[in-house]
């Protein structure tokens, strides 16, 4: 199964300040990896945005997905991560671990030297960066990040490989190009506004999502998809209303809730984790 999330530029607009807006995406980065999402996509959303915008989102989503031991190397100092200590650590499993330590692990690291040899040096997170080949049909860069698999710390034994790396990936796209996307599958908008979700609908999710993938799409605190898209609440999902049918289904995975607003880190436990019963 293949999971891509959608999230607004305005993700953090009620954020009083940087070190609250940091711990929320934090949570959103929780979110992401617990539920093993793929992708994560932050959408712009000028109307919603108060603070923290200019990219503040999608540069403190990408260093959460960072495994710490690059973080220094690949993001130096920067005005966006000032409270980045706030953040959660996401011990994505195959980063951490028993995995991590046995046979076979696989690893994010990063070249930090191209030598004339056909060989390289990564810094992986052991206790000095390695030297490894190069496979064939690999061209690699200083700077450059990579997958490793690490088969013994003692003595290291390790190689370069062409595999998908742990973790999410985050990227940025208006919202109508993401749900659009030929690898998108079945898209979902998550809305209060929405059908409300069933168990026996997890059945038919799941048959609606045989492709094995889907998206969903997240609006902001006091700024949900309706307002985002500029569509009446009471309108959300109606062909005639959402003229570019962007979504297969509005889904509410919060029915009856018990707070005027549930905040999007709130939206993405519950609605992921519904969705996780699909598998």
């Amino acid at each position: 199964m293949t999971v891509s999330v959608l999230v607004p530029s305005s993700l953090a607009r009620e954020a009083t300040d940087k070190r609250e807006a940091t711990r929320k995406l934090g949570y959103v980065a929780r979110a992401a990896t617990v539920f093993r999402v793929d992708r994560l996509t932050v959408y712009p959303d000028p109307g919603g945005q108060r603070h923290h915008d200019d990219g503040f989102v999608e540069t403190v989503l990408r260093y959460a997905a960072t495994p710490p031991h690059l973080r220094k190397e690949v993001w130096g100092t920067r005005d966006e991560l000032e409270y980045a200590g706030v953040l959660p650590p996401l011990r994505v499993a195959t980063q951490t671990g028993s995995g991590s330590e046995g046979s076979g692990s696989l690893r994010q690291g990063i070249v930090t030297e191209v030598g004339a040899d056909g060989r390289v040096r990564v810094n992986c997170g052991l206790q000095h960066p390695v030297s490894l080949p190069v496979p064939d049909g690999m061209e690699l860069g200083e700077g450059e990040r990579v997958s490793v698999r690490v088969s013994s710390r003692e003595p290291v034994r390790a190689k370069l490989v062409d595999e998908p790396q742990p973790g999410y990936v985050v990227d940025t796209a208006d919202l109508d190009t993401a749900v659009t996307r030929a690898d998108a599958g079945f898209t979902i908008a998550s809305s209060r506004h929405g059908d409300r979700l069933r168990p026996h609908q997890l059945d038919e999710l799941a048959a609606d999502t045989s492709e094995r993938a889907y998206t969903v799409a997240f609006g902001a605190p006091e700024r949900g998809l309706p307002e985002v898209l500029d569509i009446p609440p009471e309108a959300a999902g109606e062909d005639d209303h959402d003229e570019t049918g962007r979504f297969d289904l509005w889904l509410n995975t919060v029915p009856n809730q018990g707070s005027d607003v549930v905040r999007t880190e709130e939206a993405l436990f519950a609605t992921l984790a519904c969705l996780n019963l699909m598998e």
